[in-house]
């Protein structure tokens, strides 16, 4: 069943949506301000949202925004306005579509079907290949650049590949060893030790709580785990 997030803060057009999303087998969360619809959107696994744009707290350009820049998923922006400048605005910050109110319930589930099979067909691009998802964290391998709750966070060339060994080997245990010979190879000139301080800067940049971490852990007397 796809899951769906929709925030909206008109209670009665929220609930109506939903129940016409839920006939057609889709399981939906409900946000009514734009601060709870962004924290949710940010850390939900979601299939597609279906957004708002006046809200009450953050408006749903600046939603669209930064879920936008970490997660390759529809968002279907709804709105009153009818003007030219506010579909551009929002189909630049990377929204899916632009719906004007009033629509009826039934082009909406139309809508939400049309976009999610596209999404389906391009599941297996290289544009979405390239880019990991994980714990709030976008990581582009072609253009190398990581985006954490949709701020972009520069890395140096070193952690950004410890970063995404870590990735592509989640919750598996690496030694220092393993990581000093896949990271900077046999011929560095640096030592194993440079291993540790990469891992306290990875900490530092994706860790809420660096001095205890809940993503890359200590394994003690073996190594570090990514945890997923």
């Amino acid at each position: 069943m796809k899951k769906i997030l929709l925030i909206e803060d008109e209670v009665s057009i929220a609930e109506l949506q939903r129940d016409y999303l839920e006939i057609n087998d889709f399981y939906v969360d409900i946000q009514h301000t734009g601060d709870g619809g962004l924290q949710q959107g940010l850390q939900g696994n979601y299939d597609l949202i279906i957004l708002d744009i006046m809200l009450p707290g953050v408006n749903g350009f600046d939603i669209c925004k930064q879920i936008r820049a970490v997660k390759n998923i529809p968002i279907l922006l709804v709105s009153a306005k009818k003007e030219d400048i506010d579909k551009v605005r929002g189909l630049g910050l990377g929204a899916d579509d632009y719906i004007t109110k009033p629509f009826s319930p039934s082009e909406l589930v139309a809508r939400v079907k049309a976009h999610l099979a596209r999404y389906e067909r391009l599941a297996g691009s290289q544009a979405i290949i390239n880019t990991i998802f994980v714990h709030g964290i976008s990581i582009d391998k072609l253009a190398r650049k990581v985006h954490i709750s949709g701020e972009e966070i520069p890395f140096t060339t070193k952690e950004f590949d410890l970063l995404v060994f870590f990735v592509k080997h989640p919750n598996q245990v690496l030694s220092k060893e393993q990581l000093y010979e896949r990271i900077w190879g046999l011929e560095s000139a640096a030592d194993v030790s440079t291993v540790t301080v990469h891992i306290r800067k990875l900490r530092e940049k994706i860790e809420r709580d660096p001095a205890h971490p809940k993503f890359l852990e200590t394994v003690w007397g073996a190594g570090y785990r990514f945890n997923v």
